[in-house]
């Protein structure tokens, strides 16, 4: 069997070959189970049924039914919605009026019909992506009062789905989200003054779409799930406030860094003189349900099953893993360290599965992204601990403005860096761990998955 240990010796080491390297495969094995189980295309063979002129969606929090009136019009955003576009003439027949669907690239290599696809911008919002959603919004105006749209939300909507608030230029959006993504921010507080931002986000599907009746089908990348965070609520209320959003700015003192443009529309939005975003209890979001197919939690019981299959004793340790990037890091390890030395509470061999997004504070100028530099941290915090393997990786096969999705960490990858002359240290310092592990042959790149769920970490204790 593929793994670390073998058929005859279940529970106990097998010491032939490198160890490391095996863990290292299996660690693949497990990451790619995760990733399957929440690929769109299957997810939504799996959850949508027609019956009837009955639209059924089996969501997280069970099925609902929508009565197929008019005409069907699909809208998509995010990293791997391109792959879904056979699905949508295939399922709506007769119904369906055409789609577009805007990706981050486009990997579906053939055609379909009546979908068109569009490429756009990640992580920061370019002229492509600006080209891609007025094409989304075209497609909307041509749904009628009787119409159904349905909009497909993936991760990365943030960045691809742009259109700036009256006044403020793409440069804008450009700069406040590279402040972002630097600041330390968590996703909730980024996407505040995003959709305060945006001509679009907070509810600016619906309102385009209107009077075309919407539902919303979800695959989350945000942790907890609150749909008022995914995209930045595209197709959803906005409980949040210019207020809250020019306070998030001035607790992270980026108001002064802030474009003026966008500083100044933050600013007349606090005073009342622009609309609010669309709000909790108001008709058009009452009338638009949005629909959660697929999240982290999902992805990592796949990824349990692949560990038990292997001869893993599997435990999810958290599907909201948040906050500090290196705080958790070393909170993680410091756990790790005290299973691996304490009394055996968890069987060996054993498989533990984290998931989240944590956030960096970017203060170097190297290459990394947070699962990356997560990876450098847990390396120094379990040098010398022999038996545990981990890999930290971004579901979408990405990083950071990296090629690759993470890397993997080991007892010993701290001695191999310092043989090559590495200084772990300063890598840190720099925020430059993409360099560190490229030169030690420990990045992990799997390519874009089509899909994304969050990060995951996962650890083989052995």
């Amino acid at each position: 069997m593929t793994g670390i240990i073998d058929e005859k010796s279940k529970g106990k080491q097998d010491l032939s070959g490198s160890m490391e390297a095996r863990a290292r495969a299996v660690l693949k094995e497990i990451y790619h189970a995760a990733i399957h189980a929440v690929q769109p295309a299957l997810l939504l063979k799996k959850k949508l049924k027609i019956s009837d002129s009955t639209l059924l969606v089996e969501g997280t929090q069970g099925q609902r039914r929508f009565s197929l009136t008019g005409n069907v019009y699909v809208a998509g955003v995010g990293k791997g919605v391109d792959l879904t576009a056979p699905f949508w003439g295939a399922f709506f027949e007769n119904r369906f009026q055409g789609g577009v669907l805007l990706a981050r690239e486009r990997s579906f290599k053939g055609r379909a019909e009546r979908i068109s696809i569009a490429v756009g911008d990640h992580p920061l919002p370019g002229e492509r992506s600006l080209a891609g959603t007025e094409r989304c919004l075209d497609l909307l105006r041509s749904a009628g009062p009787k119409d159904w749209v349905v909009f497909f939300l993936m991760g990365g909507a943030s960045s691809l789905l742009v259109k700036p608030a009256p006044g403020l230029t793409l440069e804008d959006k450009r700069t406040v989200t590279d402040l972002l993504l630097k600041s330390g921010m968590d996703i909730s507080e980024m996407n505040c003054i995003r959709k305060h931002l945006s001509g679009v986000k907070a509810g600016g599907i619906l309102r385009h779409a209107y009077p075309a009746r919407v539902v919303t089908l979800a695959i989350s990348d945000v942790p907890g799930d609150d749909p008022a965070v995914i995209g930045s609520a595209p197709s959803f209320h906005d409980p949040t406030t210019y207020r809250d959003a020019w306070n998030i700015l001035r607790r992270y003192r980026l108001l002064n860094r802030t474009p003026p443009r966008a500083r100044d529309y933050l600013l007349r939005g606090v005073r009342g003189k622009i609309p609010e975003t669309l709000k909790p209890g108001s008709t058009l979001s009452g009338q638009s349900p949005l629909i959660l197919l697929a999240n982290n939690r999902e992805a990592l019981a796949a990824a349990k099953h692949k560990a038990e299959s292997l001869g893993f004793k599997a435990t999810i340790l958290t599907t909201e893993l948040s906050g500090d990037n290196e705080t958790r890091a070393r909170e993680l390890c410091s756990f790790l360290k005290q299973v691996k030395n304490g009394p055996r509470k968890y069987r060996r061999p054993h498989c533990f599965l984290l998931g989240g997004e944590t956030t960096v504070r970017v203060r170097g100028k190297g290459m990394g992204g947070r699962n990356q530099e997560f990876a450098l941290v847990s390396a120094l915090e379990l040098t010398g601990c022999a038996g545990l393997s981990m890999l930290s990786a971004g579901s979408d096969g990405s990083d950071g403005p990296t090629s690759a999705a993470g890397a993997f960490t080991d007892g010993r990858t701290i001695s191999r860096a310092r043989a090559l002359g590495l200084d772990p240290y300063r890598a840190l310092g720099n925020n430059d761990s993409y360099n560190f592990f490229s030169r030690l042959g420990e990045l992990f790149c799997p390519g874009p998955t089509g899909t994304n769920v969050l990060d995951f970490k996962i650890v083989l204790l052995y």
